[in-house]
């Protein structure tokens, strides 16, 4: 896996995209070890959180259209669907630590992930119409739902990039740091996310992404149906241990 590092750490691991010299250009190699590492990843029981970042000065640039060029119609009609599935089949959440430009197939990686963090030279661009493409990874929907139809469109029609602190205004993304403090950041998140229960945290994903599309009053019916039976599934005596182990992490953080 060359070209799509992978560390595992504490609970986490970071995969990292490593074609720097190309802006992290979506290869037929970077595809293939990036979808590697997350099979890696689900595989590994140890692993609860992803994170994915770029190195250099890109995320991701998209796809490599100089290859792609290079390929049949018929053999460019799959590309990227085994790193999206690879992706969604890892249950739990995955962070986007997006150091640089995330472009057109880079912005949809980013879309792919749970949470985005983004460093202050991070900027996102959607030029899919201005290649004669459309996004076949999740853009078109996801884009709209995060920051709201009009927004959505423009950037897509126009292809002009939303800099970090715009993306932040509009709730395109979560946090905006400096970039020397992006990957702590990212790292400090995981960990707090691995200090819960871990089964919980892919069960939780599960329970808002399916019932954010869902009409509100059927989710409303399937977070209590799912929550029933997970209660199901639990001693009084082991919710109050949990809880006792809440209160001292939050003791020993408010000392800090």
């Amino acid at each position: 896996m060359n070209k799509a590092l992978l560390e595992k750490c504490d609970g986490y691991a970071i995969i990292t995209l490593n074609r720097p010299e190309d802006m992290n250009a979506l290869s037929r190699e970077l595809r293939s070890d990036l979808a590697e590492a997350f099979h890696c990843c689900e595989a590994d029981e140890d692993i609860r959180v992803v994170i994915l970042t770029g190195k250099g000065k890109a995320f991701c640039a998209g796809l490599d259209l100089k290859e792609l060029s290079t390929q049949s119609t018929d053999a460019s009609q799959e590309i990227g669907n085994e790193v999206m599935q690879a992706m969604t089949a890892f249950k739990g959440p995955i962070i986007a630590a997006v150091n640089g430009h995330a472009v057109t197939g880079g912005f949809e990686l980013a879309l792919a992930c749970d949470v985005i963090i983004a460093s202050e030279r991070a900027r996102f661009a959607d030029t899919h119409a201005r290649v004669g493409i459309l996004p076949g990874w999740g853009l078109s929907q996801k884009l709209p739902r995060m920051i709201g139809l009009s927004r959505a469109k423009e950037i897509s029609f126009t292809g002009t990039p939303v800099f970090a602190q715009q993306a932040l205004d509009w709730g395109l993304v979560n946090h905006v740091v400096p970039d020397e403090e992006l990957l702590a950041k990212a790292k400090n998140m995981a960990q707090s996310m691995c200090n819960c229960v871990p089964h919980i945290l892919p069960q939780y994903k599960a329970l808002i992404d399916e019932g954010y599309s869902m009409p509100y009053s059927k989710a409303l019916l399937w977070e209590e149906k799912q929550s029933i039976v997970s209660a199901k599934q639990v001693f009084s005596d082991t919710i109050a241990q949990r809880r006792e182990a809440v209160m001292a992490q939050g003791r020993k953080e408010k000392k800090l």
